[in-house]
C-alpha cells in the first residue's frame, strides 16, 4: 500500500485547494421583460428564449 514519505505542507495543501472556491452566478437581463435570468436559458417570467416565445403563460 502506498504511504506518503513526508507530511504534505500547509502551503502545498492550500495551493491545491485554491480552485475550490464558489464562483458568483452570472445573470443577464431578458430582452423582452428586462428581468434577470441565467444566460442560454428560457426566461421564467415571460417564457422567451432570445426572440422566440417558447413557453406560454396560459393556465
Amino acid at each position: 500500500m502506498a504511504v506518503p514519505k513526508r507530511k504534505t505542507s500547509n502551503a502545498k495543501k492550500r495551493s491545491r485547494r485554491a480552485h475550490h472556491a464558489l464562483k458568483p452566478v452570472q445573470t443577464m437581463t431578458c430582452p423582452k421583460c428586462q428581468e434577470q435570468k441565467l444566460p442560454h436559458r428560457v426566461c421564467l417570467s415571460c417564457g422567451a428564449y432570445g426572440e422566440h416565445q417558447v413557453l406560454t403563460t396560459d393556465i
